[in-house]
């Protein structure tokens, strides 16, 4: 019976070492994640350009098209090269 019990107590304390290891295994897996998906967050933070300000291409292209039309009024420009500027405007 003393055999017995020494493979018994054994087991449990070997059964329980196991359970508690992988238990902070899990644990400090779970923190690397965590580190290393905020310093991704923040890597990609800074690796992206700020965004244009809102309006600025639209309002150039309007821009750009008044100051079109007006060369078209003034007759500097055939209604063939006015549609022509206008499409490479429009198009960037």
């Amino acid at each position: 019976m003393g055999l017995l019990r020494g493979v018994a107590r054994t087991a449990v304390v070997a059964g329980t070492a196991t359970a508690v290891s992988n238990r902070v295994s899990r644990r400090q897996a779970g923190r690397w994640a965590e580190q290393d998906s905020q310093q991704y967050a923040e890597q990609q933070q800074y690796a992206q350009p700020p965004p244009p300000p809102a309006g600025t291409a639209t309002d150039t292209k309007l821009d750009q098209l008044q100051q079109l039309g007006e060369l078209k009024q003034q007759g500097v420009l055939t209604d063939a090269e006015f549609e022509a500027q206008k499409a490479r405007i429009l198009a960037s």
